[in-house]
Order: structure tokens, then sequence, then C-alpha cells
């Protein structure tokens, strides 16, 4: 029996910035957006593609602590969101970077084979485009 992949989780401060990055920059669609004990989590996946991604509040369903620490993990660009592929990446590139996002890297050819960029998202997680 094969193991796919699911979801996977990224930690976001702010739903709202984390959407203009995933939804606006990169194109993702909006899966599900949930509000409870006051905080939101956020789905968002490539059309086409099963995986979710949810973008949530690192305090929801943690102790304040646990929050706490992740939350500076985050905001200090300590975690890696994800890498993405794309097609194109320099139109990707100069979308991405027209949306305001912090550019780390233009896009290169790296020494093990890929061709790809990076960025931080609004929350300080370090985001990987290549292209495929």
């Amino acid at each position: 029996m094969p193991v796919t992949l699911s979801a996977t989780f990224i930690p976001v401060n702010d739903p709202d910035a984390a959407l203009g990055f995933y939804r606006d920059a990169l194109g993702l669609e909006v899966r599900a957006d949930v509000a409870s004990g006051g905080f939101r989590w956020v789905t968002v996946g490539a059309s086409g593609q099963t995986v979710d991604i949810v973008l949530f509040q690192p305090h929801g369903g943690r102790s304040q602590a646990e929050g706490d620490a992740l939350l500076t993990l985050v905001t200090q660009g300590s975690l890696q969101a994800a890498i993405f592929r794309c097609d194109d990446l320099d139109a990707t590139f100069e979308k991405v970077r027209a949306s305001g996002a912090e550019v780390l890297q233009e896009p290169v050819s790296q020494p093990w084979g890929a061709r790809d960029c990076a960025f931080r998202d609004p929350s300080g997680n370090l985001v990987r485009i290549a292209q495929a």
C-alpha cells in the first residue's frame, strides 16, 4: 500500500498576510478558511494537486509557552516552509517579487542541479521555488 502526502502545516503569525503571499503571489487556491476559539487556519493548495497546505497560527491548540517558542522560530526565519515547483521560474520570481515579498535569492542554478530562488513569507518562513 503506497503512502502519499495529504497535508502539511506552515505556521504563520497573520493569516491575512499569509494569504497575500500564498494565494495572491504564489497563486495557490484557498480550500478552507476556518476560525475557532480566537484562532484561524487557512488551507491552500495548488490547482490539480491534492496536497493541502494548512497555514496555522502558532498559539492555536498549544500552550502559551509552546506557541511562543514556535512563533519565535517562525519570526526569526529559522523554519523552511516549503519548496515549490513551477514551469517558468523567472516569471514566477518576478510575480512574487512584485508582491513585495522579501527576496533571499534570485533565480540561480545550484550545484546539485536545481535552478531555484528563495523568499521569506510575511511570517519569516523560508520558501524556495524551483523550476520543474
